[in-house]
């Protein structure tokens, strides 16, 4: 299922926002028009890549929000859980001080939608309903711009983490393009030279290099 391009799956479920306050309405719309969204999935809460993932989200919170970014995790865990989580001390494998929303996909509907639950429902030969794989969600991350069209989507496996300074760079780029209309070639940062969608422009480029 490719989302690139594609308006982003819509939801309303419940969160932990300010890593304080369960809200049983959380949804992306209140960004449309405002900031970028990186919604991630992650698998389980009180697991061990999971919190180098969020905790390493927080410690660039700041850079993200100065690029009219906000960031939104989600995993299959319960709002409970997350709050629980979130009050439990870094030292003691919790990720006390993370404060952007944790939504509760606990009907897996928002994973399922975004295609990084880690499995299919199916049926066994005496018709029962079963689950072939993980009923948890991949490590999917999605770019979505301000008018809620996915930009960018990448999905790693459960063993997996992410390298947040690329989300930083892939949403720099993005604003770039947004803004200038050109485009960004290979390992592109910001303050790089960016190019224009024609053969002599790729010329110059690769002529400079």
């Amino acid at each position: 299922m490719n989302l690139v391009n594609q308006p982003a799956p819509r939801f309303s479920a419940p969160a932990v926002i300010e890593g304080e306050e369960i809200i049983n309405d959380f949804s992306l719309d209140q960004y449309i028009g405002k900031k970028n969204v990186i919604l991630f999935f992650y698998p389980k809460d009180f697991t061990f890549v999971c919190p180098t993932e969020i905790l390493a989200f927080q410690e660039q919170l700041a850079v993200f929000e100065s690029k009219e970014t906000a960031v939104v995790g989600c995993s299959t865990d319960t709002e409970e859980t997350h709050l629980a989580w979130l009050m439990t001390p870094k030292n003691k494998g919790g990720i006390e001080g993370v404060t952007f929303p944790m939504v509760a996909d606990t009907a897996k509907t928002i994973a399922t939608n975004y295609g990084v639950l880690g499995g299919d429902y199916t049926y066994d030969d005496r018709n029962n309903l079963v689950f072939e794989g993980a009923p948890i969600c991949l490590r999917g991350t999605y770019l979505i711009n301000k008018e809620g069209i996915v930009k960018h989507v990448s999905i790693n496996d459960f063993p997996l983490g992410r390298n947040i300074d690329e989300y930083i760079r892939l949403v720099d780029a993005l604003r770039y393009v947004e803004k200038h209309g050109e485009v960004c070639p290979a390992n592109w940062e910001e303050g790089k030279e960016a190019m224009h969608e024609t053969r002599e422009s790729v010329a110059n480029y690769l002529g400079k290099k």
